[in-house]
């Protein structure tokens, strides 16, 4: 375990940003300076929160993004914040680490952000309700001291997948998924009605990692989708491996959390991205003023929670597109799971005129009609 003091000055954090993610932020304290001429200042310095990482922080990825989140909110509020690594998944040994955190060093915030650490901080937030839990990516909670928030990163998904088409010569897209939970369910379902916008024939052939981050068995899922001939490879994975390969592969890659450019420049075709410091500031300073109340957060494109990153190398009438289809969606204009929709039997699942719910979309476990490869059991 190894925790990550707060030491860094928010211009550090700012530098390290992606340039994406520093340009969202720049927008969020634009549009508030805008708001009035005076702004209430928030008190949070009785706040002292801690973000629990399963696996290490990095220089990209998942983890990454919640941390460079965290010190801008660490920098904006005035709260005390530091960060934990490489704390083991749901169990005994999760519950000790948090409870030793809340007991002995007085922490009133916790912050988790593993799909799987989900069912502990739910136990947590029962013997601890004096002390606030929001988890990233699950979907349990309370109506006292337990939220969850995520991002709907199936909209830029599928504006990826308009992309990839796009570019791509044979409209055969590869993806490399990791663990079959439903956000990632929806993330290759998305990219695939995106890619068949444009082109009506394209098709995703999808190779499972059953992994969250693995290198090694991420780039070997990449040489295998190359081995089959497809021209775009998109990735729900943390490390640019696939990035590497693609470019190897004389390919187009698209990548995910963070914009990894810099590992396979030439590959790169756009990346689909978090940015979370608004959401951390919020429920930090909802706390700090007694008005939090848990809830189910799920922000998307229209409030900046996700975003798709800058695309190199389309023309000028894709490119349109694509952003014509990014305002729709983020105008509430354009609903990504609308029907009608089929699934890789041809059974109907979606009507046309009929749109999938929040619930239908954070339970999904069935594949759209044009993406080749079966779910993991």
């Amino acid at each position: 375990m190894v925790v990550s003091p707060n030491t860094s000055l928010f211009a550090a954090a700012f530098r390290r940003m992606t340039a994406s993610a520093a340009a969202a932020l720049v927008l969020v304290v634009l549009v508030a300076s805008c708001g009035s001429a005076e702004v209430e200042l928030v008190d949070a310095t009785g706040i002292k929160a801690v973000w629990v990482y399963h696996g290490g922080i990095g220089e990209a990825g998942w983890n990454f993004t919640h941390e460079q989140a965290r010190i801008i909110a660490n920098d904006t509020t005035g709260a005390t914040t530091f960060a934990v690594e490489d704390v083991p998944l749901d169990g005994p040994e999760f519950e000790e680490i948090v409870s030793d955190l809340i007991v002995t060093d007085g922490v009133n915030m916790v912050f988790a952000t593993a799909f799987e650490h989900q069912n502990a901080m739910e136990r947590l937030a029962v013997s601890f309700p004096e002390v606030v839990f929001e988890h990233a990516n699950g979907f349990k909670r309370n109506d006292a001291n337990f939220g969850n928030y995520y991002g709907r990163m199936y909209e830029p998904r599928y504006l990826a997948g308009m992309a990839a088409a796009s570019v791509s010569p044979t409209g055969r897209l590869g993806y490399v998924a990791g663990l079959p939970f439903p956000e990632v369910v929806r993330g290759i379902n998305a990219f695939a009605l995106g890619a068949q916008l444009v082109n009506p024939d394209a098709t995703v052939e999808v190779v499972w990692t059953n992994a969250s981050s693995d290198p090694s068995v991420e780039a070997n899922a990449s040489r295998a989708l190359l081995d089959i001939g497809v021209d775009v490879i998109a990735t729900h994975q943390d490390s640019p491996a696939s990035g590497e390969v693609a470019q190897q592969g004389g390919v187009r890659w698209i990548g995910y959390d963070t914009d990894q450019r810099e590992a396979a420049p030439t590959a790169f075709l756009t990346a689909t991205l978090f940015h979370w410091e608004q959401r951390y500031i919020d429920i930090i300073e909802a706390v700090a003023t007694d008005r939090y109340e848990p809830e189910s957060f799920w922000g998307g494109l229209n409030d900046g929670t996700v975003s798709l990153a800058e695309v190199a190398g389309l023309d000028d009438e894709a490119a349109e597109l694509v952003t014509k289809e990014a305002e729709r969606i983020a105008k509430g204009e354009r609903t990504v799971f609308a029907g009608p929709l089929r699934d890789q039997s041809g059974q109907e699942r979606v009507a046309e005129g009929e749109q999938l719910s929040d619930g239908d979309l954070r339970r999904m476990d069935w594949l759209v009609d044009g993406v080749i490869g079966a779910l993991p059991l």
